[in-house]
């Protein structure tokens, strides 16, 4: 049988009312929001149930609210026996996935993406950076597009690599919409805006990246249990030593998710579980490669599917 990835969703797919059902259904979902109030100090866990909306996409509610969502709905599927043999996840996502690999404490993790999420915010002043999504132009003829408005107007660069097609650019205001304008002369399909707070993964999140190093200093990170395909070089992570660098370069560097994704299909997965809230993911996987099996799991419904898929056959069980 081929091999199952566990992936994690990050920051743009938290929405209120995230992880309630399963919260009410079952006490050991309940006892993980329950422990990230009490790791942060305040109520994370009405954030994530009643909003309001603008509040939890703050960048330093979201992180944890998603992440807190999606370790809930993985601690129903190890009761349900489902393992993975690698993790992965989108930006913020791979912090989720170092918790499913054993390699940080999930209140260690909490407490740090809430802090990563202040620490990002703090960066760069609103308004100051943004990110955009191309669309339909291949990553050869963006990258020019953004050195050239990186030379003329202002720092831009690649920030995510999601599938073929897609690639969100990330940086100082007027070099984003340089960068986007020269995009469409290339023949960008369509350059779309997106609601962030800033220009996550690009240069502008240095002063971030120090201030997490110094966090992630303070937090005992093992060695993972499985393999976790890291976003900033599509390689498996097996040491903690390269695990810390790695999210510290991670929050000025591209995720490379569609290579991450090829990775993963090349060491033998064929199935994904999506953990975590929304379907974002499940989404951009298939469109790297459209045969493999995708299973988001983010309520009841879904997590039932995903169970009878696994039991369905003893073999995959």
């Amino acid at each position: 049988m081929g091999k199952v990835a566990f992936v994690f969703p990050g920051q743009g797919s938290q929405s209120v009312g995230m992880a309630q059902e399963l919260s009410t259904s079952y006490q050991e979902v309940q006892a993980i929001v329950n422990k990230a109030d009490e790791k942060l100090g305040f109520g994370l866990s009405t954030l994530m149930f009643e909003g309001p909306q603008e509040e939890l996409t703050l960048t330093y509610n979201a992180q944890p609210a998603l992440l807190t969502s999606s370790i809930a709905i993985l601690q129903k599927l190890t009761d349900a026996g489902i393992k993975a043999d690698f993790t992965a996840g989108h930006s913020l996502g791979e912090y989720s996935a170092l918790v499913a690999a054993g390699a940080i404490s999930f209140e260690d993790a909490v407490y740090t993406v809430h802090m990563r999420g202040k620490y990002m915010e703090e960066a760069v002043p609103a308004g100051e950076g943004s990110m955009a999504a191309v669309l339909g132009l291949e990553e050869a003829l963006l990258q020019e597009a953004c050195d050239e408005a990186t030379d003329n107007t202002g720092p831009v660069q690649l920030a995510n690599l999601n599938c073929p097609g897609q690639i969100v650019i990330s940086g100082s205001a007027a070099g984003v919409a340089a960068a986007s304008e020269l995009a469409k002369e290339k023949g960008a399909k369509r350059v779309i805006p997106l609601v962030v707070s800033g220009p996550f993964h690009s240069s502008l999140m240095k002063p971030a990246a120090s201030k997490l190093e110094d966090t992630l200093s303070m937090i005992q990170i093992f060695d993972p249990v499985i393999p976790v395909i890291a976003n900033v070089d599509a390689e498996p992570v097996v040491s903690q030593v390269e695990i810390k660098s790695k999210l510290v370069e991670q929050l000025y560097s591209p995720v490379r998710w569609e290579q991450s994704v090829e990775k993963m299909l090349e060491l033998g997965v064929d199935t994904f579980v999506e953990v975590g809230q929304g379907k974002v993911l499940a989404g951009l996987i298939k469109k790297v490669n459209r045969k493999v099996t995708v299973l988001p799991v983010y309520d009841k419904e879904t997590l039932q599917k995903a169970v009878e898929h696994f039991n369905g056959g003893a073999e995959n069980a």
